[in-house]
């Protein structure tokens, strides 16, 4: 996925979790958030760790497999009869 609004704009990155229910997703190594977390029996050192946190879908593209671009995606019925999604900019089937 391509990100296409805020810090990270025009940075890739392949979706680890969707969260459905709040339209969002984790994209790896994007959206990068320090977490202060305290000492416990399993972190014993606290400190801050960095991790992803969720984006917006609104501000996620596929990403153009002829380009390299974001793109947005379509439906049309392929070869063997079946839907499949294609690239509005090229055309392209995506898998």
């Amino acid at each position: 996925m391509m990100v296409n609004a805020g810090e990270d704009k025009g940075k890739t990155g392949r979706v680890l979790q969707v969260l459905v229910d709040k339209n969002r997703a984790i994209v790896e190594g994007l959206n990068i958030i320090s977490k202060h977390a305290k000492p416990s029996a399993s972190n014993p050192q606290g400190g801050i760790e960095k991790k992803e946190a969720p984006i917006h879908l609104s501000n996620l593209n596929v990403v153009d497999p002829k380009s390299g671009k974001g793109t947005r995606i379509g439906r049309r019925v392929g070869a063997n009869g079946r839907l499949v999604r294609y690239s509005k900019k090229s055309g392209e089937e995506i898998k």
